[in-house]
């Protein structure tokens, strides 16, 4: 089997490479490989979680490339197959020492099970309280924080998240879904309880130091989800170093960074 820092490193590599497809034949040729191996969605779905499928049909946002809402439209067509882009978020939550909660996604999970990721990462819905620029992430995060962590949607106000900046990116997860995500990053800090997290989204949480961020990106045991292992490597460092400031307000420069 190979190592965990192996595949990560090839997703990680397969995400920045996507950037460089521009040629219609290079592109043509990277669809015919993909196509291998793919399965209807039936076939996908014949052994899923029920209550995750449930999930699949929500509504959440497509948006184009300068992050501007396109309209509606499934988790399962967003995700399915090469994907479409859409709008996401990926929390990040400290304690009182600086600490960093992570989480294993469950093995009930349609895309990356069992991986370990950031805090919280989900998407926005299509509805009235969650499609204003900036604050409709927020609530999306807050509502997703209790879902998945258990903890209390009064734990965080909207002004309680920072927003840091935004990611794009595209990975597989295997041939038939992809994660093709504007991610926008939010970072908070509090202390929480975690007895009530949700088993069917989460499997395991831990409290990492800054000092351990460099052996839990480089670990042969763990299996990093793409975008934990995206940001972890290119942006969170500089961000962890600058703490208090980064969670002070929301950041007004809203560049996009591109790592498809």
């Amino acid at each position: 089997m190979a190592n965990t820092s192996t595949i990560t490193d090839t997703m990680l590599t397969t995400v920045r490479s996507r950037g460089t497809l521009m040629g219609g034949t290079m592109r043509s040729g990277a669809s015919v490989i993909r196509t291998l191996g793919r399965a209807t969605f039936e076939e996908i779905t014949e052994k899923a979680d029920a209550e995750q499928l449930e999930l699949m049909k929500e509504q959440i946002v497509q948006v184009n490339e300068q992050d501007k809402m396109v309209g509606p439209i499934s988790k399962k067509n967003a995700h399915i197959y090469d994907g479409v882009l859409h709008r996401a978020f990926s929390v990040f939550v400290f304690n009182s020492r600086n600490e960093l909660l992570i989480q294993k996604r469950a093995c009930e999970k349609i895309t990356f099970p069992g991986f370990w990721a950031n805090t919280c990462c989900s998407h926005p819905l299509f509805i009235k309280g969650e499609l204003e620029d900036g604050v409709g992430v927020k609530r999306a995060a807050i509502r997703k924080l209790e879902h998945e962590l258990g903890i209390p949607a009064s734990t965080f106000s909207v002004d309680d998240l920072a927003y840091v900046s935004t990611v794009m990116y595209k990975a597989s997860s295997d041939a038939n879904w992809t994660e093709y995500e504007m991610d926008h990053i939010l970072f908070a800090r509090a202390e929480l309880s975690l007895d009530k997290v949700n088993l069917n989204e989460v499997e395991q949480v831990e409290w990492v130091a800054r000092k351990d961020l460099p052996a839990l990106l480089g670990s042969s045991v763990r299996k990093l989800s793409p975008w934990f292992h995206l940001i972890g490597t290119n942006l969170l460092p500089c961000w962890w170093d600058d703490l208090d400031a980064v969670l002070e307000k929301d950041n007004t420069d809203h560049q996009i960074y591109d790592y498809r």
